[in-house]
């Protein structure tokens, strides 16, 4: 607004830059339209909009290689403010870890974090297994027979099991799929024994359909719920699932991270905004700039230490 009233007292309109988003912003999501992530941006995206002087945002979906393609095409976009995207943990961080990517957590400007969905493991409803202390059971006195299906080498879910693997000295067969949808179609025809997936889309999977979930891998009980036991009730520290926040390219300016920041921190007390994430199943964790950087550099000390003793590529 300063910058459309300056040029109008000057008259000198060539001299002073136009207001941003003076265009179309692109927002890539490294994973399929429909997903999780997906919804996420999609959710917030039209929030901003109407933060920021009814800017038009554009959700590109460019899935593949485990988020790899999208976090690529993000971390070497122009930064201008115009190309941002949604990014997630652990991908973010696991991929860079186990193989030489074209980013690191220092190719990215962070902007906020949207939603932490904890990881859950679930079951059939056919199966003898009905709590985190059966499943424990089961995989002790079957060593390397229960198969859990994933969302492939290095996912969210991947990693989760083998964190649980490592907090209860048991030994899981990891099966993987092209996404948590095919996991969970592969855990209904009992294909598999168990499936990894996040809250929300676990909640959504077993509406109607003959699914238990056993267990959630949080710090504390969810809301959405809240009869569901966290693996720390059972006394096993395991905290697995995904952050998923907003970032761009390294070098956006100042003043567009403010304006971005700015418009997130609004959504996050429109209730627009917050009934639909609810009614989507969104797990909402609202972190600014500052602290969402300090849990994402935590989150690679974390992942760094499981790679010395449980590396997700073998």
């Amino acid at each position: 607004m300063k910058q459309v009233l300056c040029c109008a007292l000057l008259a000198l309109p060539s001299l002073c830059s136009a207001a941003y988003p003076a265009h179309p912003i692109n927002l890539i999501v490294p994973f399929p339209a429909g997903a999780g992530s997906d919804q996420t941006a999609r959710t917030i995206a039209a929030c901003m909009e109407t933060k920021l002087d009814s800017a038009r945002i554009v959700v590109l979906n460019k899935p593949g290689a485990s988020g790899d393609i999208g976090l690529t095409a993000l971390a070497r976009a122009e930064p201008d403010g115009y190309t941002i995207g949604l990014v997630n943990t652990p991908g973010v961080i696991s991929l860079p870890i186990e193989r030489k990517t074209a980013y690191t957590l220092e190719s990215f400007d962070f902007i906020a974090n949207l939603v932490e969905d904890p990881g859950t493991i679930s079951v059939h409803a056919d199966s003898p297994i009905h709590s985190i202390q059966d499943l424990i059971a089961a995989a002790k006195a079957k060593p390397g027979e229960i198969t859990v299906g994933t969302q492939g080498v290095g996912s969210a879910g991947h990693i989760s099991a083998l964190s649980l693997e490592h907090a209860a000295g048991i030994q899981l067969s990891p099966v993987p799929f092209q996404g948590a949808a095919p996991a969970s179609v592969a855990l209904l025809g009992k294909v598999v024994d168990s499936t990894m997936a996040n809250l929300g889309e676990a909640i959504t999977f077993a509406n109607g359909k003959p699914w238990r979930i056993v267990g959630v891998m949080g710090d504390k009980r969810a809301e959405q719920a809240p009869d569901i036991p966290t693996f720390h009730d059972a006394g096993y520290e395991v905290i697995g699932g995904s952050m998923r926040g907003l970032a761009g390219p390294r070098g956006m300016p100042a003043e567009v991270i403010a304006d971005l920041s700015r418009a997130v921190d609004e959504c996050n007390h429109d209730q627009t905004y917050l009934s639909r994430a609810k009614a989507s199943f969104q797990p909402l964790r609202y972190l600014k700039r500052d602290d969402y950087i300090a849990s994402l550099k935590a989150v690679d000390r974390q992942l760094r230490e499981l790679w010395t003793v449980k590396p997700w590529q073998q």
